[in-house]
């Protein structure tokens, strides 16, 4: 059975940066197939970055730029590096992997506040 596990979530001053794991075992994975997504409260659940088939980058809008998705294959690990964070970012991190359904990992509370 397929398992996603967050980690790297936390407290963090506007303006810092945080980097997020993602680790997925139970089944042939590629990294490519991952993404991560977000929800802050009142709001719906949102993608934040995910890799294309052509092994390129989405990104948000409103994280271009400042986040990074990036892996190793090796390790079913996909990282989610967040730099120059708001307030706004503040919200529950969820690692996907899109194959023929969505899996989800239990997410990781992200918070950005002075």
């Amino acid at each position: 059975q397929v398992q996603l596990v967050e980690s790297g979530g936390g407290l963090v001053q506007p303006g810092g940066s945080l980097r997020l794991s993602c680790a997925a075992s139970g089944g042939r994975i590629s990294i490519y197939d991952m993404g991560w997504y977000r929800q802050a409260p009142g709001n719906q659940r949102e993608l934040v970055a995910t890799f294309t088939d052509g092994l390129r980058t989405n990104y948000a809008d409103s994280v271009k730029g400042r986040f990074t998705i990036s892996g190793d294959n090796a390790k079913s690990t996909v990282y989610l590096q967040m730099n120059s964070l708001k307030p706004e970012d503040t919200a529950v991190y969820y690692c996907a992997l899109r194959t023929f359904q969505f899996y989800w990992g239990q997410g990781t509370q992200v918070t950005v506040s002075s």
